[in-house]
């Protein structure tokens, strides 16, 4: 399989499954001994063309497009000599699913992308997957494969862990893929067509189980899990045939729902919007040589392993306490002998990176840097003498960046001689795993700083939306919005419970006191107050976020009359919407579009809702409050 195009990978469209059509005759008249079908370089096939779901206007159209796939592969089942699926690169949905439909799968052991990602997408696997891979892989190892794996940040198979699987029968290297794919019907493997069987009892326990553990996930929020779980069920009682049809009914109905509307927005969002990196300057950036830390606490460690690992230049930490540096130091090169230990990085790459960290309690170790970035406590006179100190030190050039969580980046640039050269880079808690980075820009952030700070973001492998200089950026906004939500329901007499159960309903990612603990009182409660002070109608302060913030177990109850779930939530959403759209009316972002990156990249949103404005556009929630589709507010506007 070969479209032609190294950059693109091999997708299902229109054309791909006409020239497929008129490939088989050939093969069906062919007499061999095998027939090994494997991708152009890096890419075995990425499934079906997603660009082309928006033609699907028609339900019959979508009972077509799944019918079509699962004929053509069923041909290929069916014919008269051993087939080998030669998994050369990504396999992924629809690759994945006719390679289920080969006698044999072999797989090379670079390949680190297979997976079945169409419950992320908000509808199933409609050319065979739910039906096959229970026959070959056992339904448990199924369910991980289509419902489970989605739904954990849509979790990729490597080629180890596809053999693990069952899902391939050999691995091998990428020289002798061919030829080994090529004698293995004649090495006495066996093919697997439904070798996997068990007792009723045992399925209806593992069926039991999953659908607990999507509720854990989606809370009911969205269809596609349980529609793929029936599906795999029923792969053990009907008929290839009856299987494919029930296929071809889910996928029909499930494109119609607004979660796979609001998905494959999403999916546009973040695999393809989010990397022409909207609002990046046409200037050159700066090399980057040398980067400097100000800070030596949890955040700046992190930071340090990031770059380190990334950029693979010299990096310099600074703080005011010789053992704070040790500590951060010591903990870096910890986590570069623990991604050696575990096959992230080779050993002596996690020594050479290791040789590159340094520490100070002094800055002149900053002298020579191209980039500094400040993690320091959030206190904005703290920030202002840091970068105050910086600028006696580093070279005119060097770009001057703060990871700040809430605080105004112009605020901490006032004062300096080059504010030009100031930039936000606001990562996201666990460093290593949330793939966004707020850019942020003042007013006098000039466009080499700028471009400076999109490439280093992408460089570090992370995903920059260009922000406007405004309290709390994006995601923090809009979160501690709707937090006061629901701390002004437990503080008026809801339980923590039922105020976390109202806003799962959403379907978040996590309840909104796991969160909280996640962040921590201390930094929830101190962005609360910077919003409060430019923002105070809209985030009042919570004395019960004060009280957990100095360690107080004790809400502070308000003696209003508790709220039900469906108020708390219809409250949350409002939030959302009204938050959204001051956001886009203030230019704090471009459009909508750069919300819904946002929350997606950088709080885990699922994909059902779209992010979130998505959501709130066809739930009537935007024009109840902000008069019109938030998709349309500030639309074309440059932040």
């Amino acid at each position: 399989m070969d479209n032609g195009d190294a950059d693109r990978p091999n997708v299902f469209g229109r054309v791909a499954l006409e020239s497929l059509a008129g490939l088989l005759p050939e093969l069906e008249a062919e007499t061999l001994s095998a027939l090994v079908i494997t991708g152009q370089p890096g890419s075995f096939a990425a499934g079906a063309d997603l660009q082309e779901f928006p033609k699907i206007q028609t339900r019959e159209q979508a009972l077509t497009g799944s019918r079509v796939g699962q004929e053509l592969f069923a041909r290929i089942r069916a014919l008269p000599y051993p087939t080998v699926a030669a998994i050369n690169g990504a396999a992924l949905g629809g690759g994945v699913e006719l390679a289920l439909h080969c006698d044999f799968r072999v797989v090379a052991d670079d390949v680190r992308h297979i997976a079945s990602p169409e419950v992320l997408l908000g509808f199933v696997p409609a050319w065979g997957a739910t039906q096959l891979a229970p026959q070959i892989i056992g339904a448990e190892a199924a369910i991980k494969l289509i419902v489970h794996n989605p739904l954990r940040q849509n979790t990729m198979l490597d080629a180890s862990k596809a053999a693990a699987a069952g899902l391939v029968d050999a691995v091998t290297t990428p020289e002798n893929l061919l030829e080994e794919a090529a004698a293995l019907p004649a090495s006495g493997v066996r093919p697997r067509h439904g070798s996997v069987s068990m007792e009723r009892q045992e399925l209806d326990e593992i069926m039991r189980r999953a659908r607990s553990q999507v509720d854990d996930v989606v809370h009911g929020a969205a269809p596609a899990p349980y529609r793929a779980l029936d599906l795999i069920a029923g792969s053990a009682e009907w008929s290839i045939e009856d299987g494919y049809r029930a296929e071809q009914e889910a996928l029909a109905d499930l494109l119609e729902t607004p979660q796979a509307q609001a998905s494959l927005y999403a999916f546009d969002l973040v695999e393809r919007r989010a990397k022409r990196q909207v609002g990046r300057p046409d200037s050159e950036p700066r090399p980057i040589g040398k980067v400097g830390i100000a800070g030596a606490g949890l955040m700046a460690s992190q930071l340090a392993t990031l770059f380190l690992r990334r950029l693979q230049v010299p990096v310099v930490l600074r703080d005011l306490d010789e053992q704070t540096v040790a500590r951060a130091i010591e903990s870096v090169r910890d986590e570069l002998a623990s991604a050696a230990s575990r096959g992230r990085i080779p050993q002596e790459t996690a020594v050479a990176l290791a040789s590159l960290l340094s520490g100070s309690t002094e800055w002149k170790g900053f002298a020579d840097c191209d980039l500094v970035i400040e993690a320091v406590f959030e206190e904005i006179e703290v920030k202002r003498e840091v970068f105050g100190e910086l600028e006696e030190v580093i070279l005119p050039e060097c770009v001057l960046a703060t990871n700040t969580s809430a605080l105004s980046v112009t605020d901490m640039a006032a004062g300096l001689r080059h504010p030009e050269r100031v930039v936000g880079l606001h990562f996201f808690n666990p460093v290593a795993l949330m793939p966004l980075v707020e850019v942020v820009r003042t007013p006098q952030t000039d466009d080499a700083t700028l471009a400076t700070a999109f490439d280093v973001a992408t460089k570090l492998r992370k995903r920059p939306v260009l922000v406007n200089d405004a309290p709390g950026f994006v995601v923090n906004r809009l979160l501690t919005r709707m937090m006061t939500v629901v701390l002004g329901a437990i503080e008026n007499g809801n339980s923590v419970e039922e105020a976390d159960e109202a806003l799962l309903r959403l379907g978040l990612p996590m309840a909104p006191s796991v969160l909280l603990q996640m962040v921590g009182p201390r930094v929830a409660n101190h962005v609360l107050r910077t919003l409060n002070e430019v923002y105070p109608a809209r985030f009042p302060l919570s004395p019960t976020l004060a009280n957990y913030a100095t360690g107080k177990m004790e809400i502070a109850k308000q003696g209003k009359a508790p709220q039900s779930g469906d108020e708390i939530l219809e409250a949350a959403r409002e939030a959302l919407a009204d938050e959204t759209r001051h956001l886009l009316e203030e230019g704090v972002v471009a459009s909508a579009k750069d919300v819904d990156t946002a929350l997606l990249l950088g709080a885990g949103f699922p994909f059902f809702l779209g992010g979130i404005t998505k959501h709130l556009d066809q739930t009537g929630v935007s024009e109840r409050v902000a008069g019109g589709l938030l998709a349309e507010v500030g639309e074309g506007a440059r932040p």
